[in-house]
């Protein structure tokens, strides 16, 4: 199964939009170099499919929204993939990354600024969070492939 990066994004805070940005550097036990998101943790980078953005567009256009990419304060637009199908534990080689994912979805706290912008979140539902194994750069284009367990 292989899918591609759509959009790297960036935020120096929690709980706002990210930014897209032309490459990401990828830490490993990490994340990505200079988001607030980053750290020795199991959510280092956070991943949505623009699948999963495409089912909001409607109230994204009503909201003045017209470039998605980070809206949901994801690190990594995908397509191709549906994420939160592949199990935790599943690697994937991401650009020169080798990441892992460690959670599908999360809680949406009380008072989240994207839901409060947005009106919605699908993150809660449609996110996965992965943590680098080994770091490199990802830029828009590049592929990501599911590894087999014998692979890595």
């Amino acid at each position: 199964m292989e899918g591609k990066i759509i959009a790297v994004n960036i935020s120096d805070k929690k709980g706002v939009t990210k930014t897209p940005i032309d490459e990401g550097k990828f830490i490993e036990n990490f994340g990505l170099e200079n988001d607030a998101h980053a750290g020795d943790w199991h959510r280092q980078v956070s991943l949505l499919g623009n699948e999963s953005v495409e089912k909001m567009k409607d109230m994204l256009n009503k909201k003045g929204y017209t470039d998605c990419r980070g809206i949901f304060a994801e690190n990594l637009t995908t397509e191709g993939i549906i994420l939160y199908q592949l199990p935790v534990g599943t690697k994937m080689e991401i650009g020169e990354t080798l990441q892992e994912v460690t959670q599908i979805g999360k809680d949406c706290h009380d008072g989240c600024a994207i839901k409060n912008q947005v009106g919605k979140c699908v993150m809660p539902r449609e996110g996965i969070f992965t943590k680098v194994l080994k770091g490199g750069y990802i830029r828009p284009g590049d592929s990501i492939k599911i590894l087999e367990d014998n692979e890595d």
